[in-house]
C-alpha cells in the first residue's frame, strides 16, 4: 500500500513537469533592410540571423522563407536563398547564428520591391491538447531589384565569385594570365640561345 502511494506521489510530481515542458523559438533580429539595389547575377551576403531556443527542452531547428498572404511586394523564390547551417540542434537558451546568402539568377528577375520572412522554427511540432501546432519566429526582409540584362547579370556573377573566393580567385587569375602570356610569347617570338667555345 505504501509502495503504491509513493508511486502515485512520484507520478503526480512528475506530471506537471511533463506538461510544462515546451518547445520555443525566437529570432535575434526583427528586420533586415538591404539599402543598395540588388542586380541580377549578384551573390549577396545578408546580415546573419540568430535563432534562439526559448523553450525548456532541446530541439532540432530549421530556417526557411515564408511570405505574407496578401503582400503587395514581390515574393522572392526560396531557391534564391542559402542558409548555413540550414538545420541544427539547440539546447534550452542556446542560440545559433545562421549565415544567409542571396543568389540572384542571371536572367528572368523581375525588377521591383521584394519582401519575405526569414523564419526559424523547431522541426518538432508542438502538441497542445491533441493538435500539432507549428511554432515559428521570423525577421522581416526587404530589398529591391533593379533592371538588368543577361550580360550585366553575368558581370555581377563573376564579380561576386571573385569577391567571395578572394584571394584565391586572384591567384587563379594570375596563373591563367601568366600561362597565356607564355603561350603568346612562344607563338610570336622565337628564342635561339646557343653557346660557342672560344
Amino acid at each position: 500500500m505504501k509502495k503504491n502511494i509513493l508511486i502515485l506521489i512520484f507520478v503526480c510530481l512528475l506530471f506537471p513537469v511533463l506538461v510544462a515542458a515546451k518547445i520555443g523559438v525566437g529570432v535575434g533580429t526583427g528586420k533586415i533592410v538591404v539599402d543598395q539595389p540588388i542586380k541580377a547575377g549578384l551573390i549577396y551576403t545578408l546580415p546573419s540571423l540568430t535563432i534562439l531556443n526559448t523553450g525548456d527542452e532541446p530541439s532540432d531547428y530549421g530556417v526557411d522563407i515564408q511570405y505574407h498572404e496578401n503582400q503587395t511586394q514581390l515574393k522572392p523564390p526560396k531557391e534564391w536563398f542559402g542558409f548555413e547551417p540550414a538545420n541544427f540542434r539547440l539546447e534550452p537558451s542556446q542560440a545559433q547564428v545562421v549565415k544567409i546568402k542571396l543568389t540572384m539568377p542571371l536572367k528572368g528577375v523581375k525588377p521591383g520591391d521584394y519582401f519575405a520572412y526569414l523564419q526559424g522554427y523547431p522541426l518538432t511540432k508542438v502538441d497542445t491538447s491533441g493538435t500539432s501546432v507549428g511554432v515559428a519566429a521570423a525577421a522581416k526582409l526587404y530589398f529591391s531589384v533593379t533592371p538588368a540584362n543577361f550580360f550585366v547579370g553575368l558581370y555581377y556573377r563573376v564579380a561576386s565569385l571573385f569577391s567571395l573566393y578572394s584571394p584565391w580567385s586572384y591567384v587563379v587569375l594570375a596563373v591563367i594570365l601568366a600561362a597565356l602570356f607564355i603561350v603568346l610569347l612562344r607563338r610570336f617570338f622565337s628564342f635561339n640561345i646557343s653557346f660557342r667555345k672560344k
